[in-house]
């Protein structure tokens, strides 16, 4: 379980360090940065597949991505005194990520490209490191990547050549493997790489969930919840089936849901009270589809390492948040939960919800401070501990 994230110069956030717990909701008025969190966790779990560099290429590269005030902000600037100004930069520019649990820690510190090539929007990796435990010691490295060259541990405590040269876009946990060596960097990567995110569950006409689709077993609910007839009929036989129609009932009453199949093709069947035949997808309310939708995404018979929710409760009547919030309480005894929100109402579902089930909600409220986000209430030493390795 993560008990830390770390984000550093990456749009409004020019430092962040969160604590976490099983269970967690950050919140925060419009513009106070959980978009740019969101898409900060996204950006981290992009490097297990070698992905991050060119996400942040297509949102404009290391210039369009930067925090964009200056390097420090001194006392009178604070007090009102004198204007915000920009400041001679101390240090190279470098956008930094990165992660804490119990066992492991992980962190990636991007930089600019050398110029006048073609590529000029790509950062590079200046450095990465996977170390041992809670918190950065340089003791605890057990592989280290500076430039091109990466470096283990052996078990005698000394160096070893990693006996490769990675490109300055390649992120060691998607290129680099030494199984005999370097079994950590597998583990954290495999666990990465289960890290399932949630942002983008279609419901309007054309949805691919509107439509009959060719079934298989479908443990996971894809990103935009093609699936959802099949994925309803995993959880069905090997899933938690009472919890599903529990689910149902809490938000419908009277309500049920079946998966239908004719020649190899599924398709959900609601029956709802009082009507005299079942609905099928396509003549479902956004609302309704939606939260079948979650249903499917959060009682997954294969929970991941992290799951996480970018305003779930989006399209949703107040009558169905008590249901859903349910639904996350209920995720989250199998598997950490991450749940963006701005919604009041949502929250304090959420509150009840863990309250009832005896479980313990980590709320991290987000504001704005001189464009910078920072986390309500959290001072300097109030902060997880926490350091970047350095270039």
């Amino acid at each position: 379980m993560l008990r830390t994230l770390a984000v550093e110069s990456y749009r409004s956030l020019r430092r962040v360090v969160m604590p976490l717990g099983r269970l967690n909701v950050v919140t925060g008025a419009n513009g106070s940065g959980k978009s740019s969190l969101y898409r900060g966790l996204r950006l981290l779990a992009d490097a297990s597949r070698n992905g991050a560099v060119a996400a942040l290429a297509r949102e404009g590269g290391l210039q369009s991505t930067l925090w964009a005030g200056p390097d420090q902000l001194g006392k009178s600037v604070r007090r009102g005194e004198h204007p915000v100004q920009g400041t001679v930069r101390s240090g190279p520019v470098s956008l930094r990520m990165g992660f804490a649990s119990d066992d492991y820690g992980y962190a990636v510190d991007f930089g600019l490209p050398v110029p006048g090539g073609a590529f000029d929007l790509d950062p590079e990796i200046k450095r990465e490191a996977l170390w041992a435990g809670p918190f950065f010691r340089p003791a605890a490295v057990l592989v280290d990547r500076k430039g091109p060259g990466v470096r283990i541990r052996g078990a005698d405590g000394e160096w070893q050549d990693g006996g490769y040269a990675l490109q300055t876009f390649d992120s060691m946990l998607s290129e680099f493997a030494d199984p005999q060596r370097a079994p950590e960097l597998l583990t954290v990567r495999e666990r990465m790489r289960s890290w399932r995110f949630y942002d983008h569950l279609r419901t309007d006409v054309d949805a691919p969930a509107r439509q009959a689709r060719i079934g298989t077993r479908t443990p996971v609910l894809d990103s935009e919840g093609a699936d959802l007839a099949a994925a309803l009929q995993t959880i069905k036989e090997i899933g938690d089936k009472a919890a599903l129609d529990q689910a149902i009932e809490q938000a419908f009453p009277g309500s049920s849901v079946a998966v239908e199949t004719a020649s190899g093709r599924f398709q959900i069947a609601f029956r709802q009270h009082g009507l005299l035949r079942p609905l099928a997808a396509a003549e479902l309310s956004d609302g309704t589809l939606r939260y079948l939708l979650w249903v499917a995404a959060l009682l997954t018979p294969r929970p991941p390492e992290l799951l996480v929710l970018n305003e779930p409760e989006t399209s949703l009547h107040p009558d169905l948040l008590p249901a859903l919030a349910n639904l996350v309480v209920t995720a989250a005894k199998e598997t950490q939960v991450i749940v963006v929100t701005h919604a009041r109402p949502f929250l304090a579902a959420l509150q009840a919800g863990a309250e009832e089930s005896g479980q313990e909600l980590s709320t991290i409220e987000l504001v704005k401070e001189f464009g910078q986000t920072a986390i309500a209430g959290q001072g300097l030493l109030d902060e997880p501990p926490w350091k970047w390795p350095t270039r």
